[in-house]
């Protein structure tokens, strides 16, 4: 029993007193104090309605009732409090037991079990019995720390979930792709592998660590699919459905092993001179030796470094530079605050441009652009401005404002051929919209 002999014993009730016992010798402000238990309420226990009650408690107490050595009690009548809350009586003893039991409040009883107290005329409580809330000042610090813990928690989830959606539309636009192409691989396995995945997919209050244990799993079919992607490529004979149609095995062969990459130039060239100087455009400034016939070269999506960390600009038909633009990778990134994210929950930090590129390259069959159509974009645009072309589709798509990803990059490389481009208004004007 209590030293009142009103209150039954609870190991909660028992917790709430020794924190009491150390909180009147804390000063803590009384908004420090409510604000963190706040923060932390759902993990804790409590609800809605009994933060309301917590609210009405601390407005009742003063400034000086938090200083060290004093306790902030609340000695108000049921029918003041249940006037401030709405609660009936029985609701506001239900939300009383909870905040105790929590450890949050703690209660002083008077001999007679009556609530009551008064104040000196400098406004210091003398004597008091009533609602303690001297635990909340004693556990200030352990609610902040466990604030402090919740936030990485969810940074975290964040963190995985968008990893995890980014490598679920990778994987469903590859096997997609291979289907649609008719690819040799074990592209049927594949599907059904991630269709079983796709019914596992973690619920949106799954924590870290199982987040963590579903991104395992999702990547590693990942690179199985990746690896046979790559193996499609590399067998002699092209897909069963192209090779239907072909007539010349070798051409056939030659043509299908020979993707479209970032030079403009032909791949099989002729010349005497021991290096081949090419077009003053910035995404081109390397010079490059002959190729030999029969040589494979690397895709778009290439890992090769490029030139671009340099401002980028729109070409006409002749290749020429009509107008300079400023719009560096920062400004891209807080114009396009959703590619911004996939590209650094794919490839991390994003460096220079041909980080930029890569990631481009990589969202790109998310957004349902052909590979083609990423090809020309590169040779009429230059890398650089394809890259943040791609950037801002996604964001567009993502909001609704393009249906259609391919037909818009098509009209901006066919303004570009005109001279009539001018992407980084589109930057700007995003910009505005954010900050409005």
């Amino acid at each position: 029993m209590t030293q009142s002999g009103w209150r039954k014993p609870t190991p909660g009730l028992l917790q709430a007193e020794r924190f009491a016992e150390v909180g009147e010798r804390l000063s803590i402000p009384k908004s420090q104090a409510i604000v963190a238990v706040k923060k932390v309420a759902a993990t804790i226990g409590l609800k809605s309605q009994d933060l309301l009650l917590l609210d009405t408690f601390g407005a009742v107490t003063q400034a000086q009732d938090w200083e060290e050595g004093r306790r902030p009690i609340v000695w108000a009548s049921n029918h003041f409090l249940m006037e401030q809350t709405g609660f009936s009586l029985a609701t506001l003893r239900r939300h009383v037991r909870r905040l105790c039991e929590v450890g949050v409040i703690s209660m002083k009883d008077s001999p007679n079990g009556k609530r009551w107290g008064r104040r000196d005329e400098d406004g210091v409580i003398v004597e008091a019995y009533g609602f303690d809330l001297s635990p909340l000042a004693a556990r200030v610090k352990e609610f902040e720390a466990l604030y402090a813990h919740l936030q990485a928690e969810r940074s975290a989830c964040a963190s995985l979930r968008n990893a995890i959606t980014v490598t679920r539309r990778m994987i469903r636009a590859k096997i997609e792709k291979a289907l649609e192409a008719g690819l040799r691989g074990p592209w049927r396995d594949l599907e059904e592998t991630f269709s079983g995945l796709l019914e596992g997919l973690p619920r949106r209050s799954e924590r870290a660590e199982g987040l963590e244990n579903y991104l395992s799993r999702i990547k590693a079919l990942l690179s199985s699919v990746e690896e046979a992607f790559e193996a499609a490529f590399d067998w002699p004979d092209r897909s069963d459905a192209s090779s239907a149609g072909s007539a010349d095995s070798e051409a056939s062969k030659s043509q299908y092993m020979t993707p479209t990459s970032l030079e403009i130039e032909t791949h099989i060239l002729t010349t005497k001179e021991p290096k081949l100087v090419k077009s003053n455009r910035f995404e081109t400034k390397h010079v490059a030796g002959p190729a030999r016939e029969g040589q494979r070269t690397e895709p778009v999506e290439s890992t090769e470094e490029v030139d671009l960390d340099i401002n980028w600009s729109t070409h006409g038909q002749n290749g020429a530079s009509k107008r300079g633009s400023d719009v560096d990778i920062p400004m891209l990134m807080a114009s396009c605050p959703h590619f911004a994210e996939m590209a650094r929950a794919t490839g991390g930090y994003l460096r220079d441009w041909n980080d930029v590129h890569r990631a481009a390259a990589n969202l790109r069959p998310i957004v349902g652009i052909s590979e083609d159509a990423w090809n020309v974009a590169n040779k009429v645009l230059g890398p650089a401005a394809a890259a943040a072309s791609i950037a801002l589709i996604l964001d567009k798509s993502t909001t609704g404002e393009v249906k259609s990803p391919g037909g818009y990059l098509r009209g901006l490389v066919e303004r570009a051929q005109v001279g009539e481009l001018h992407l980084d208004r589109s930057f700007y004007g995003r910009l505005g919209g954010l900050a409005t």
